[in-house]
């Protein structure tokens, strides 16, 4: 589909306001009028879509924001819903039947509003448990039996209770962890570039600055591009998935119209509806304190968002924004190694605290990587 913002005109742009009208966050669609614009109202609606949903707030509909409006126009029971390789299906509606598998009981993973092989799982245990036709499809006869039952259960986090649980027979030793690290763009896309301090670049040597710690504790770490090339989103997602990585890290910089803007941000998966990433949630918090405290960079905190990388990829993932390279302080430091030396430890640090839940830990900012090798030496004595 074309990119859609303010200005424009046509079926496509008639297509979007009927979606917004549809979800209430329009009072028309335009078409009485016998035209449809992407006008200043389209611009403030899709505005507030996009942030009530985690995605970037620009008001301008590209894929991304088109997906999850189509989406978000489905309720279960709309459409029978299956697990496609070739075609994945995603929706307001997956989310749904995730959340109501859930409350009965069945593992059908983080509710991220794609139908996966592990709702597939959960959905064929389902009908096998009640009686109906085990084909994994959700249609009528299915959704009937979902809405009738009522659940074991309700409140609780039994997905946060069940990604704990794996990090923590995991074991606290960094030892054999495989780690995804992510250098943000590559190739013919440099990311931001601002006065030959390219975010490509930093991203890639930061990668390599904290691959090579990682393997001097023991962990795989792989890196999910080579120097020169730039994989989409879902490739990166795919790669972390077909590799069984425990953890995904991607690593970029940011960039803002005014030169004031400055910090560190830390993004983790969550629709902003309360379902999240639980394990990342708590990994981009571990990375965000650390950073904030040994750098001295603006704490921008650690917010919820949808984005791909985040959303297709199957085990936790954050993505860390380093720094804008439009504020010249930001950009000083980020160009200095020293200080790249420095964000590597605090997220090999922080990584060491997720897997540690706690135990025997030191406050933040205080644990280096010469107290991670020792930590790992004594665990392999015993």
């Amino acid at each position: 589909m074309r990119v859609l913002r303010r200005g424009d005109a046509g079926e496509d742009v008639a297509e979007i306001r009927s979606m917004l009208v549809s979800l209430g966050m329009l009072k028309t669609s335009g078409e009485a009028d016998g035209h449809a614009f992407f006008d200043q109202e389209v611009e403030r609606a899709v505005r507030g879509f996009q942030q009530r949903r985690g995605l970037i707030t620009d008001g301008v509909v590209g894929p991304a924001t088109y997906q999850v409006l189509r989406g978000a126009t489905y309720h279960l029971g709309s459409r029978p819903l299956a697990f496609l390789i070739s075609a994945p299906v995603h929706g307001d509606d997956v989310f749904a039947l995730q959340d109501r598998l859930t409350e009965l009981g069945y593992d059908a993973g983080r509710p991220d509003g794609l139908f996966g092989s592990r709702t597939e799982k959960a959905l064929r245990n389902f009908q096998r448990d009640y009686g109906l036709t085990i084909d994994g499809i959700c249609g009528p006869a299915t959704v009937r039996a979902l809405r009738q039952l009522s659940p074991r259960a309700r409140g609780g986090r039994p997905v946060f209770l069940r990604e704990q649980e794996q990090v923590r027979q995991a074991g606290p030793r960094l030892r054999g962890k495989r780690i995804v690290i992510d250098p943000g763009h590559g190739g013919g896309d440099t990311g931001v570039d601002i006065e030959g301090v390219r975010e490509a670049d930093v991203a890639w040597d930061l990668a390599r600055r904290l691959e090579g710690r990682m393997k001097a504790t023991g962990m795989e770490a792989l890196i999910s591009r080579g120097r020169d090339t730039g994989p989409t989103e879902a490739d990166r997602a795919a790669f972390a998935n077909e590799a069984g990585a425990d953890l995904f890290l991607s690593l970029h910089c940011d960039a803002n119209q005014s030169p004031q803007a400055q910090g560190v941000a830390t993004f983790h998966f969550g629709n902003g509806y309360g379902t999240t990433s639980t394990v990342g949630e708590l990994l981009a918090g571990f990375i965000q304190r650390e950073l904030a405290a040994r750098t001295g960079l603006l704490d921008c905190r650690t917010h919820a968002k949808t984005w791909e990388i985040l959303r297709l990829t199957r085990c936790p993932a954050v993505r860390i924004e380093i720094g804008y390279l439009s504020n010249p302080n930001d950009r000083a430091r980020m160009s200095d190694s020293a200080f790249r030396d420095v964000v590597a430890e605090g997220i090999l640090v922080a990584v060491k605290r997720l897997y540690l839940l706690g135990e025997g830990d030191q406050p933040t900012g205080t644990f280096t990587f010469a107290d991670v090798l020792a930590h790992e030496l004594a665990k392999a004595e015993r």
